[in-house]
């Protein structure tokens, strides 16, 4: 599909920039009616699957669950609305190591507030932050004060939603987090915080690793440590034991997609750009695995924001250059002869974490400070929330965030 793009998008991208070119560009979502003339019939032409009878999610997406979902996209959708409502935010792109990359660009009133770079990872998309944009750019009509306002940027990766498809072997995490370093430089921001998720917090704490003298810490809803080799239960209560060990079974069937993605994926890709309900089964098995929505995912997400996030993909046709992060990562291959130099600046940046108990990894507090030892500065630990925190318990995220810049602003 991202073949067509250009009958699907009125994109401003022109092919004769150069892989360094500084312009920015405003951008705008304008899907072309052909595109969604094509969408509704491959919807209503499912071949669906069957399902053992009182089986839920055991065996992957529930059919209720999504014939439900699918139903609501056909009829009670309205992606002209969405559309609409997703362009509010003002959204550029820019050519940076030959990527044509996609941002939302939110500055706030406040002429002192501190520039925040927010990153996105999979399935998710910049749009997720949508909710948590006003309480970090406007902060005191949500519970905070001015001085603890933000700029926010938030990049689509290269390969995901809007910014365009790498066509090189390489693009890995680091180098997708070596872009938004240079989109935060290109933007004249010389000191900047960022704060990440899933692909977004090994990002945010390569930008804390490499960019320190830039960077002025990272803020990560998804602790990334592991168990430790030695004494690893050193220091840990009874209660982080058994909510490690709790989560580490209830997500043990739920680890296939990240093997295939990292060593198959474009065999995957071709029935998820080919098929709308096979790339929302796709996508609705992770927000069910990874959110806090006690048996009904509209306990944390609208049937809307639901549609919105795949439609984001289905009609980009990103999904299968989207998945490429996992086998460009784990099966590292030379720098992309694109990409332009990049120098490693300053001391490494301090840390701060926010756990949301239906995350994916939920490791004791004592196992993230031996990995990080005085750069962690900060931890919390949330009642309630998920992996998409930003959508699901925005109010949350962006209290913690304030919290953590506060403890390191010079």
């Amino acid at each position: 599909m991202r073949t067509i793009l250009a009958l699907i998008l009125a994109c401003t991208f022109e092919p004769t920039l150069s892989a360094q070119d500084p312009t920015i560009r405003p951008f705008r979502i304008e899907v072309a009616e052909k595109a969604l003339a094509d969408l509704h019939p491959r919807l209503s032409a499912t071949r669906w699957p069957d399902q053992i009878p009182n089986t839920k999610w055991q065996y992957g997406t529930d059919l209720a669950t999504l014939r439900d979902l699918v139903h609501h996209w056909e009829e009670g959708y309205n992606w002209r609305a969405r559309e609409k409502r997703l362009n509010t935010l003002s959204q550029f792109k820019t050519v940076l190591d030959g990527i044509d990359l996609h941002f939302v660009h939110v500055r706030s009133p406040h002429s002192k507030a501190t520039p925040l770079v927010l990153v996105h990872g999979w399935p998710g998309s910049a749009f997720e932050f949508q909710k948590i944009i006003p309480m970090l750019t406007q902060p005191e009509k949500h519970g905070g004060k001015a001085a603890d306002a933000f700029h926010v940027v938030c990049p689509s990766l290269p390969g995901f939603a809007f910014s365009s498809a790498p066509v090189e072997p390489g693009w890995s995490n680091d180098h997708s987090a070596e872009v938004v370093a240079k989109l935060m430089a290109r933007l004249d921001y010389e000191k900047y915080l960022a704060q990440g998720g899933d692909w977004g917090a090994s990002i945010v704490r390569w930008l804390a690793d490499h960019d320190g003298a830039h960077c002025l810490g990272a803020h990560s809803n998804m602790p990334m440590a592991g168990r430790p080799g030695n004494d690893p239960w050193k220091n840990v209560s009874r209660e982080e034991r058994n909510r490690w060990e709790q989560r580490n079974a209830e997500l043990r069937p739920h680890k296939a997609y990240m093997n295939l993605q990292g060593t198959r994926p474009l065999t995957l890709g071709y029935g998820l750009n080919d098929s709308p309900v096979g790339l929302a089964a796709w996508i609705l098995d992770k927000f069910w695995a990874w959110s806090d929505h006690r048996g009904d995912l509209q306990n944390s997400f609208s049937k809307d924001e639901l549609v919105d996030n795949i439609m984001i993909y289905w009609i980009s046709g990103s999904m299968p250059s989207a998945m490429r992060i996992y086998y460009e990562t784990f099966n590292r291959q030379p720098r992309p002869k694109s990409m332009s130099p990049f120098l490693k600046s300053g001391p490494p940046a301090p840390l701060g974490f926010a756990l949301f108990p239906k995350e994916i990894n939920v490791p004791p507090r004592a196992w993230v400070q031996r990995q990080f030892g005085k750069r962690m500065v900060h931890w919390s630990e949330m009642l309630r929330g998920g992996h998409f925190a930003a959508l699901e318990t925005p109010e949350l995220l962006a209290k913690d965030i304030r919290a953590f810049f506060a403890k390191i602003r010079p």
